[in-house]
């Protein structure tokens, strides 16, 4: 009668040999010999069978008790107990037996013999203490679940992880209460692996209940035996909270890091702060910095609390700000000297974590609850915003929601937080105060905005790249020029920075010098390009690269033409009266610096009441880098902004806007001139030739068309001009002699030779006889000068249209 079944010994699930059988007939002889038995003894059945049994056993006093009760089976006597049996090698070998009377099918009567070896009992009994022992001392908790998901067996770790006291869970669904974790959690990866049969390992789930800031690491997988059939389900927890905190920390303080340094701007900096610590950290946060901060400056020494002066800036949440706590914007009163604030003002972090503690703090000053308590506030973390032994600002968290208080472990972290911050904030501040300080300078070196003048009236826009992140070297300028002229001028010099921006001031300089020697806009780049060159070796750095753009163009309202010339630049636009826009096509030369290249002027005829656009490459180099396509979507829109009758000052700032709203890759500088022409009856013009008569001619036409145009009172003062400037144009150049005279907003005087020699005022010695014209000249009228033409020169005076009696008295 051979036994068989599997044997799990070690909980290792492989199947180990079944218990050996034998059957001894009631005189002690064997009868039948399992397979097992054979593996046991090594006996084969054919040597046993037929044997007495006792032969088997290796001691004398067990041979004789088994001798004593062989024949008494049917007293139904039972015996369990160890022997010592001879193996067919010879060894010895221990075995537990169970003897049991027992008759056959024929009725004989004889034994039953149950045989397992006692070292493999003795080692299942160790296996199964060792996995009693495991399963009971593991210090991270363990439940066992049937099919059903009822909890069969839970270790002493999990009964304090998964209930409370009083709260057992054994026979209860997964779906119970477990007081401690996240039971629906629980419950849906259950059922998940009984019927995926896939375990889920490493699953981070939340406590609940009062355990709700600790977090476990699930896995779970289900028992089976070795014909794969399902036992039950088996869940293990291991504590991750402090490994959690530890990541939400480096993630806080990597978020905080990631948005303080992302700007540049004191405010935002501020609002990244409290935007990253709510909810991560509390549920109420605000940022307050000192009001020199925001302007770029440093804090006061602060003395005392009821110096700081600190203004709300970054508030969280946005949404859902506590009702009647002071927003963003707002400014405390003058504070009491509290020690929790001097402990601020030294650098020091304040944690209040319980509502006992906020009403000691406030004991005394009740009054100034409201500004700092919000409603629900039970805990609270303030810390000083502390760089370079000043408190720039503090932040202040509490928490409102959520029940647990602040502990120390996050006021170390709020302060890690908050000195990284200082950080940001300061660097925000230090370049707010050189961005402002650059900019400013930069400004200053600007013309005007809005000039009118009798040629044109001009609006001037500027806009550095980035939105005000960086400032550049791009600038315009209106340059008003004797005879009603007027030169518009755009440039742009290479590179960003304080660099670029002393540059852009020297050049803008050069060529208002330039423009007072009234050069041609050609001749005028030519000695530019020369500067730039200089620039170039005086350059601090060896390599540094100093260059730019330019256009220079001249208007005249008397002849209504301009004449353009171009170092790099983007050609100037027209935007006609009609409303057409057209491009002044010209040759434009190398950019100012290259050398050995000239430069060509481009003469154009304007109508009255056109808009010159000249401007900068940042204007139409946008993200395609297409000049082409830049300048045609320029063109486009001045049409459409730029029309008759539009204003020039909303014209240039609709432009601007629809370019869009992404900050600018280059600095911007337009510039609009909106041309006006001088009336013909206003100007006359005569020619002479280089003979003395001249003299009284030309006195006599200019004395009668000052009559003619109302001017009888400023006759005398301008014959005397046109005489000392005819006369030394007679005397020493040549003829012929041109004269001219232009009625504006003053009264201008041209007298045209053919000499290229300049007049040069000097004072006459009292014996001289001559040399007194130029003087003279200089005493009568309000400014004059000289330029060349392409056929001599051009001397030119201006005088206002009504006389001046201090005129009259000249010491000559």
């Amino acid at each position: 009668m051979p036994m068989s079944g599997p044997v799990n010994a070690g909980g290792t699930g492989a199947a180990e040999p079944c218990s050996a059988t034998a059957w001894v007939d009631r005189v002690g002889t064997v009868q039948l010999w399992s397979a097992e038995a054979e593996a046991l003894l090594g006996y084969p059945a054919k040597e046993v069978c037929g044997n007495p049994a006792v032969d088997l056993l290796t001691t004398r006093g067990d041979r004789e008790a088994a001798l004593a009760g062989r024949d008494r089976p049917e007293a139904g006597r039972r015996w369990d107990g160890v022997l010592a049996l001879r193996h067919r090698d010879g060894h010895e070998v221990r075995v537990a037996l169970r003897v049991r009377p027992l008759r056959d099918g024929e009725g004989r009567a004889g034994w039953s013999v149950l045989a397992e070896d006692v070292r493999r009992i003795e080692r299942e009994d160790t296996d199964r203490a060792m996995m009693r022992a495991l399963f009971e001392q593991y210090p991270a908790p363990i439940a066992i679940l049937d099919g059903e998901l009822r909890y069969r067996s839970l270790n002493g770790a999990a009964e304090q992880a998964l209930t409370g006291p009083g709260n057992p869970l054994i026979g209860r669904r997964a779906d119970a209460d477990t007081s401690h974790v996240d039971s629906a959690t629980i419950e849906r990866v259950l059922r998940q692996v009984r019927e995926t049969g896939e375990p889920v390992l490493d699953l981070s789930v939340p406590g609940s209940g009062p355990e709700r800031d600790r977090m476990w690491s699930l896995s779970t997988f289900r028992l089976t035996d070795p014909a794969d059939r399902l036992l039950g389900l088996c869940q293990t927890y291991v504590d991750i909270t402090d490994g959690c905190r530890a990541e939400r920390r480096l993630d806080l303080l990597t978020k905080a890091q990631a948005g303080i340094s992302a700007t540049l701007d004191v405010a935002r900096t501020a609002q990244e702060l409290a935007d990253v610590l709510v909810p991560t950290l509390g549920d109420v946060a605000w940022v307050a910095l000192a009001e020199a901060v925001l302007e770029g400056d440093e804090p006061p020494k602060m003395l005392g609390p009821g110096r700081w002066n600190l203004r709300r800036v970054g508030v969280a949440p946005d949404e859902g700000w506590p009702t009647g706590l002071p927003a963003a914007g707002a400014v405390p009163p003058a504070l009491p000297d509290h020690p929790l604030l001097r402990s601020i003002g030294q650098g020091e972090t304040v944690l209040l974590p319980d509502l006992d503690s906020v009403i000691a703090a406030a004991e005394g000053h009740w009054e100034l609850a409201h500004l700092f308590v919000p409603e629900h506030g039970h805990s609270v973390i303030a810390a000083p915003l502390f760089a370079r032994g000043l408190v720039l600002g503090t932040v202040v968290v509490w928490r409102t929601r959520r029940a647990a208080p602040f502990g120390q472990e996050d006021a170390d972290l709020l302060t890690e937080m908050a000195s990284r911050a200082a950080v940001g904030v300061d660097n925000a501040r230090r370049y707010t105060r050189e961005h402002r300080a650059a900019v400013a300078l930069q400004r200053r070196m600007l013309p005007a905005a809005t000039t009118d003048t009798p040629a044109a009236e001009t609006m001037g826009f500027y806009v550095p790249a980035g939105g005000g992140a960086e400032i550049g070297g791009d600038w315009y300028d209106v340059i008003p020029l004797p005879s009603f002229r007027v030169a518009l001028v755009a440039g742009d010099v290479t590179g960003h920075g304080l660099a670029a921006t002393a540059t852009m001031g020297r050049l803008r300089t050069a060529v208002d010098t330039l423009a007072d020697l009234e050069l041609d806009p050609d001749e005028l780049l030519t000695h530019l390009d020369d500067l730039v060159q200089q620039l170039q070796l005086e350059a601090p750095h060896q390599g540094d690269t100093v260059g730019a753009s330019c256009l220079y163009a001249v208007y005249d309202p008397v002849t209504c033409q301009c004449t353009v010339a171009s170092a790099g630049h983007p050609p100037p636009l027209v935007i006609r009266p009609d409303g057409t826009v057209e491009s002044v096509e010209n040759s434009p030369g190398p950019l100012l610096g290259v050398g050995g290249m000239p430069f060509e002027a481009t003469t154009f005829d304007v109508e009255p009441g056109s808009i010159i656009a000249v401007y900068t490459k940042g204007v139409i180099y946008r993200d395609d880098h297409d000049p082409d396509a830049g300048l045609r979507r320029l063109t486009d829109r001045l049409a459409r902004f730029a029309g008759p009758g539009r204003a020039l000052d909303d014209a240039g700032h609709e432009l601007l806007r629809s370019l869009g709203d992404a900050p600018a890759r280059d600095d911007m500088a337009l510039l609009l001139a909106r041309t006006r022409a001088i009336a013909p009856a206003n100007t006359a013009t005569w020619e002479f030739p280089a003979d003395p008569s001249a003299v009284a001619a030309a006195r006599k036409a200019a004395a009668g068309q000052l009559a003619a145009w109302g001017l009888d009172e400023v006759s005398f003062t301008t014959e005397l001009v046109v005489s000392e400037l005819v006369t030394n144009a007679v005397r020493y150049a040549g003829g012929p002699v041109g004269l001219r005279l232009i009625r504006g907003d003053v009264l201008v005087c041209e007298v045209n030779d053919p000499s290229n020699t300049q007049p040069r005022l000097r004072r006459a010695r009292w014996s001289d006889e001559g040399g007194r014209g130029l003087f003279l000249i200089a005493q009568l009228t309000t400014r004059w000068g000289s330029r060349y033409t392409r056929s001599g020169k051009t001397i030119w005076t201006e005088q206002p249209l009504t006389a001046d009696p201090m005129l009259l008295d000249l010491p000559l």
